[in-house]
């Protein structure tokens, strides 16, 4: 059980268990010729071989987000799911090997973080959004080589910019 301090106000929790416990310290000779960014590579590309089945697995939770979304409608529960969904392609697909997924991905978060209300999000728009993540990633459209991917994407972030152009930001906000 933590150890805790107690105040009116707040409560301090001391984690159980050190951490410093579970870990050797590297000794001189080992730390001299340990290479923190080499490591990191080379775990990357231990792990390389499941990062497409972990964009499988992302993108299924993005396509059963859209899917509550179309069964249940728009409402701030379905929003905020897609709206996770979404991020977390974002912040993976670069990691993943999927940098033009993740930049469609940005868009469709860029879109639902501007919509001043669920009810303005274009449905449409977000089905175009969902249905080329799931293309890009099924079809392996990685980076910009391919040229398909790369025109959806422009065609994507062109009409979300236009959709949005027509709910001006409040000064304060800038």
């Amino acid at each position: 059980m933590a150890d805790t301090a107690k105040d009116e106000d707040y409560e301090i929790l001391s984690p159980p268990t050190n951490l410093r416990d579970k870990v050797r310290e590297l000794t001189p000779r080992e730390a001299r010729k340990f290479d923190p960014v080499k490591a990191a590579e080379a775990a990357l590309a231990r792990l390389s071989p499941q990062f497409g089945n972990w964009m499988d697995d992302e993108t299924r939770t993005l396509m059963s987000a859209w899917q509550a979304v179309r069964s249940d409608g728009l409402n701030e529960e379905t929003l905020a799911t897609l709206f996770q969904a979404t991020h977390n392609i974002k912040g993976q697909a670069l990691t993943l090997g999927f940098p033009l997924v993740g930049q469609a991905a940005a868009g469709f978060y860029h879109l639902m973080e501007n919509i001043p209300s669920p009810d303005k999000l274009p449905l449409e728009l977000a089905e175009r959004y969902v249905t080329a993540i799931r293309a890009m990633v099924m079809e392996g459209a990685k980076n910009d080589d391919n040229k398909t991917g790369v025109a959806l994407l422009n065609s994507l972030n062109s009409v979300t910019a236009d959709y949005l152009a027509q709910f001006p930001k409040n000064p304060d906000e800038s």
